[in-house]
């Protein structure tokens, strides 16, 4: 079939498996370009399939030659109708692997429920013996509690007061007010069940108990601080909430791994185009003139780039890993720079429908959207029909 991008709302409902694919392969080739890292060799990535997880599989397996097992929960394709863009990438990502003679291995399901939990320990205990590496990157909006039963859905919204500040639609380019209710406190307990550290705390206890875990086994988990002028709605809204228990669990699991000298780390990385930051407003606007800043200035990452420069120069540095007053590891170092950030407030207040497209990066931010669903790929003939129809090895 011909695919093509097909938009509804914020959210793309169409993938191509080829322009996944080359997103793999580039990301692929970009790690080997920077050398070997003498990081872990036995790996679990629980969010696996897009975004930091999937830049995480990556550089473990090209960048430290790891085994890799991925968790992840996407739509499989069907006759006529396309797989998530995470189905994809796995696919991609396996058929690369295998190739390299790596081992690599999916599970696609629920990462909070126990039954995925089972089939993870289960699956290590027959491969891989131990893993020395957990990378936990779920990115749900939803939950439903394992115990409880009870299903959770996180909310985007300040706490206190009402947010009222700049957004953009990036499909249309226009710059509006938006205001956003505050929160109350069933907000604000939903959103950390869903987006806090419990489920990764539940990860870490179950492998440990298994004893799955190698002597100085290390897990991370990422964040996302920001900067003043989104600080109302992220960092010190009801996502903001769940990040700081999310940070705390860092030091729980820690002190429940002394005994074989393991180690939680939270890295806190930079503001990136995914599919959760496109619907947040504010965070358009504020990547776009993030974007044009740091490309100028020639220190623009993506997540391949932010995932290489945390193992190579933070895990596997070979020196004691750096973090800041609250144990965090910051990777978001160049985006928070004060001279990025005074640019960004200055252009903030100019920022107009009829002047983002010079003094911001709007263009940028609608590529890398469009990337993150296989589209706009180049390198990619997009006219060309294409089997939709794409296993994942080790799942088909």
């Amino acid at each position: 079939m011909i695919i093509e991008p097909r938009m509804r709302g914020f959210i793309c409902t169409t993938a191509h498996p080829e322009g996944a694919a080359q997103n793999v392969k580039n990301q692929i080739d970009y790690v080997k370009s920077k050398g070997p890292i003498k990081g872990a060799k036995k790996v679990l990535v629980i969010g696996a399939s897009t975004g930091f997880g999937l830049s995480s599989r990556i550089t473990s397996a090209f960048g430290s030659n790891a085994a890799t097992l991925g968790v992840f929960f996407e739509k499989p394709p069907t006759e006529g109708k396309t797989a998530s863009p995470g189905w994809y990438n796995s696919a991609a990502f396996e058929k690369e692997a295998h190739a390299a003679g790596l081992y690599a291995k999916s599970i696609n399901g629920d990462a909070f429920s126990n039954e995925v939990k089972e089939q993870a320990i289960n699956l290590i205990k027959a491969d891989l013996g131990q893993v020395d590496l957990v990378i936990y990157s779920l990115a749900s909006p939803v939950r439903q509690h394992p115990v409880t039963g009870v299903l959770h859905r996180s909310v985007l919204k300040p706490i206190g007061d009402t947010f009222t500040n700049k957004t953009v639609d990036f499909h249309s380019g226009k710059v509006s007010e938006i205001s956003i209710t505050p929160a109350n406190d069933e907000d604000i307990e939903n959103t950390v069940v869903v987006m806090g550290g419990e489920d990764w705390a539940m990860w870490m206890k179950a492998l440990k108990d298994a004893n799955l875990l190698a002597q100085e086994a290390i897990t991370v988990a990422y964040s996302y601080i920001g900067p003043a002028v989104t600080e109302a709605v992220y960092r010190k809204g009801t996502i903001g909430r769940a990040k700081d228990d999310l940070e705390a669990t860092a030091f729980s699991i820690t002190d429940s791994l002394k005994d074989i000298g393991g180690k939680a780390y939270v890295s806190v990385n930079k503001a990136l185009v995914t599919q959760a930051s496109s619907a947040i407003p504010v965070i358009p606007l504020y990547i776009s003139l993030l974007y044009k800043i740091m490309k100028a200035e020639g220190i623009h990452e993506g997540t391949i780039e932010q995932i290489q420069r945390l193992y190579e120069q933070r895990l596997f540095s070979g020196n004691a890993v750096p973090t800041d007053d609250k144990g965090r590891i910051r990777i978001d170092d160049w985006e928070m720079r004060d001279d990025v950030q005074e640019k960004i407030a200055a252009l903030w207040k100019e920022a107009t429908t009829e002047n983002l497209s010079e003094i911001g990066d709007l263009e940028g931010y609608r590529k890398d959207f469009y990337n993150l669903f296989g589209f706009d790929v180049a390198g990619v003939d997009y006219n060309k029909e294409t089997e939709e129809l794409v296993n994942i090895d080790s799942i088909n």
